[in-house]
């Protein structure tokens, strides 16, 4: 029982006992400098300085960009941006994907691929099988009342008409003499103009190019789309002045009329001219004389 306390004085009296730590020179042994510790000062003053690199470490770590370069850590802002960076890239996918049936549905229609055309707002032509036998051409119930909140709605409006007609004016694309006028029944949902080979071909209004290529039954083909759900057709052209992506205005010349691809007969300007999915009769809307 005696030992333990004696035990105890000895470890602190350890603790308090100083020491002098001397720096001398070698060759002269001339002292230096000095100090006077005791190990609880040791102690102490290695504990603080450890806390201090701990703390410092983590503050470095934690508020600086030095913790990019530790291996396995993860940046919240490099988290952030690969995450936006996904969904662009997921967005651009879709647009492409669209784009690319945009075109492949163009293509599709210029080589006969197709027999039944429709447009609509996101692609240039689709192809619709159906049996025109089971088809009831009546409007629909719901159809019927949605005309009738329309007629209802736009009774007394007094620029509806003014509006429809104001929205767009074509341009000639070419002046000279029909040939082949517009016929559902025959599935020509064109105009054929008879014009001297290499006359300038020009767009009927602004818009942009979604097709400028060849194609073996009609030859060099140049698609513009337009506002208001227009889009216009020009074949058998000679050559073709504009590309893909191109803005045009109106009565800017795109290409040159011609007799190219298998279904040219002579040199003329094959011209559709197609609103929200439908073809429409191009003199209805142009004057091609």
């Amino acid at each position: 029982m005696t030992k333990k306390p004696k035990n105890k004085g000895k470890f602190r009296q350890k603790l308090i006992n100083k020491y002098r730590l001397v720096v001398l020179n070698e060759e002269t042994f001339e002292e230096k400098l000095s100090f006077k510790l005791t190990r609880l000062n040791v102690f102490i003053f290695g504990g603080l300085f450890s806390i201090l690199l701990i703390v410092g470490t983590i503050f470095l770590i934690a508020f600086t960009q030095l913790r990019e370069y530790i291996p396995g850590y993860s940046s919240t802002e490099l988290k952030r941006n690969a995450t936006e960076l996904i969904y662009k890239a997921d967005s651009l996918q879709q647009v492409l994907e669209v784009n690319n049936l945009y075109i492949q549905r163009v293509r599709d229609l210029l080589t006969g691929e197709i027999s039944e055309v429709q447009f609509d707002k996101d692609s240039v032509l689709q192809t619709i099988q159906f049996d025109k036998d089971s088809i009831s051409l009546g409007p629909s119930e719901a159809d019927l009342e949605f005309r009738l909140d329309v007629e209802r709605a736009d009774r007394y409006s007094i620029f509806n008409e003014a509006t429809k007609s104001a929205d767009i004016v074509f341009f000639a694309p070419v002046v000279g003499t029909l040939t082949d006028g517009y016929n559902p029944k025959t599935k020509h949902f064109a105009v054929d103009i008879a014009v001297e080979m290499g006359t300038p071909v020009k767009s009927v209004a602004d818009g942009t190019v979604i097709f400028a290529a060849w194609t073996s039954e009609t030859g060099h083909v140049v698609i513009v789309k337009h506002s208001g759900g227009f889009i216009s057709v020009y074949k058998h052209n000679t050559a073709i002045h504009k590309e893909q992506g191109d803005l045009v205005k109106s009565g800017e010349v795109i290409a040159s009329a011609g007799n190219t691809g298998e279904f040219s007969t002579g040199p003329h300007l094959h011209f559709e001219l197609w609103n929200e999915g439908y073809p429409v009769n191009p003199v209805n809307y142009i004057d091609f004389e």
